[in-house]
């Protein structure tokens, strides 16, 4: 009864994240075409596109599964997918065919509707996701772009990335119109006592240890003979760029210290209707005319650069070199020291870790709140032990309640360092769900049931209003959908 999971929805979407879904990267392309009502035209014509497989003694022919709309799905695109999700950490074992199956048909779906309801992915963001992934993919090769083609079997660079394209169009199409069909659904508080009093109680979810988690962090002060070294630096690439007629995009290869940009030239593609990048780079880009160096500027990641390269529209095209001043051995020690001294206060009881997270925590997220954590997941304040990441619990699991930790030091990927002191408090042992004590929670259960049984409303429907054609052994599946229209 509770948040039945039909064709792998919710398990092969766990795996996405940042918006750059991989899950299904490698599944082959759909192309577009007029949709023809004769069922033996389509055939025909689908079969006309497809690719060959090669085997040892023989070309294969491969074979179409299913004709969704204007999309096809391949016999070879299970295996892909089976490919893809083993690589992802996915158990496959215990995911039948024609569930996997039943799932790529459901993306189809997504991604034909979303064409017909004039649902739009701009080419810039296509692109810079594929930009992405090949840098992730990259890395599994050592840098390699030989052995990268060799392991996907692409004869160059050029095809793989259209491959990339058109496969990420289609993904990213079918997330936009998921999102779409349940962005404004919501759920009211008689909706969410009637789902739990659904609930039989023997049935009622179980809910693990939770606590709260609260800190204060002290950051090295960076000094202003440092910045202005910094400040400097950026000044003389932008001179010599003008005056020299130097590279900007080179530059950036060579001294950007943005690790997401930096090998492609320090580009982006920024779109003044989707906020990407902090305030500060939004600004300076949008002010600047074609051709543009900004002065240097500052944000929470460092100094910038920006130039813009193209305005199409609502989006630009931009470059930028980021260079981050760096901290003293002295500043690293003062921070330390000023942290050991407010955690003494507290442990002597001179003052409460919620006014020293106030007064005295460099966190500007977390210090009005008295330094309590936030959980990015529920949003509230609240952090269940075996989800929490495994860092922090790391840092808190030998800690009683009410205890201070010692300072720490830690490190980001950019090797920013800060210290930070925690303390644990208001653990709840894991219980039965309490509709008051777990109303939160309840409540995102609630919503879930309701966007899938939309969602499945949704696929209803539009099962019946679309052309589909399901080939061969997976006639024989039991679908959750009407996928055979019997």
């Amino acid at each position: 009864m509770l948040l039945k999971i039909n064709n792998l929805r919710y398990i092969i979407n766990f795996k996405c994240t940042l918006g750059l879904c991989m899950t299904l990267l490698f599944v082959n392309l759909g192309y577009t075409q007029e949709i023809i009502e004769d069922e033996v035209e389509v055939v025909e014509e689908v079969y006309k596109k497809v690719d060959t497989v090669k085997t040892k003694n023989a070309i294969k022919v491969d074979g179409v599964a299913a004709v969704i709309g204007d999309y096809i799905v391949l016999d070879s695109d299970i295996d892909k997918t089976y490919l893809q999700l083993k690589a992802q950490g996915v158990d496959t074992d215990k995911i039948e065919t024609c569930e996997l199956f039943g799932k790529l048909l459901e993306d189809k779906l997504y991604a034909h509707h979303a064409i017909q309801d004039s649902i739009i992915v701009s080419d810039a963001e296509i692109r810079n996701n594929v930009d992405y992934q090949i840098q992730q993919f990259l890395q599994q090769t050592n840098g390699s772009m030989e052995k990268l083609l060799a392991v996907y079997d692409k004869e160059d660079e050029q095809s793989f990335r259209e491959e990339m394209f058109e496969i990420n169009k289609a993904n990213m199409l079918a997330q936009r119109m998921q999102a779409a069909i349940v962005e404004e659904i919501e759920i009211t508080p008689e909706e969410v006592r009637t789902f739990f009093n659904r609930i039989p109680e023997d049935e009622r979810p179980t809910f693990g240890t939770e606590l709260k988690v609260a800190q204060i962090v002290a950051e090295p002060k960076i000094s202003e003979e440092e910045k202005q070294q910094v400040i400097d630096r950026l000044k003389q690439f932008k001179a010599d760029i003008i005056e020299n007629g130097a590279s900007f995009r080179s530059k950036a290869v060579l001294y950007s210290e943005d690790p997401g940009s930096a090998s492609r030239g320090g580009k982006y593609t920024l779109n003044r209707k989707k906020p990407q990048m902090v305030k500060e780079f939004r600004e300076v880009a949008f002010a600047l005319q074609e051709g543009e160096i900004s002065e240097p500027f500052k944000t929470d990641f460092g100094y910038h650069i920006i130039t813009l390269e193209k305005i199409r529209g609502q989006e630009y095209d931009v470059a930028h070199i980021l260079l981050t001043p760096k901290v003293s051995s002295e500043a690293l020690a003062e921070a330390k020291e000023r942290l050991e001294d407010v955690r003494k206060k507290i442990v002597d009881s001179i003052i409460s870790f919620p006014d020293a997270a106030r007064e005295a925590s460099d966190e500007k997220e977390t210090r009005n709140d008295g330094g309590q954590l936030i959980n990015p997941t529920t949003q509230d304040y609240n952090f269940e032990l075996t989800r929490m990441d495994p860092e922090l619990y790391a840092q808190i699991q030998n800690l009683k309640d009410g205890e201070v930790s010692l300072v720490l030091r830690e490190e980001d990927r950019s090797r920013n360092v800060k210290f930070k002191i925690l303390k644990v408090s208001d653990r709840v042992d894991e219980h039965k769900a309490d509709y008051a004590r777990d109303y939160l929670k309840i409540k995102q259960l609630a919503l879930e049931e309701k966007k899938i049984k939309a969602i499945e409303e949704w696929q209803e429907t539009h099962i019946v209003d679309t052309y589909v054609k399901i080939s061969g052994e997976f006639r024989n599946c039991k679908f959750s959908g009407n996928w055979l229209k019997k």
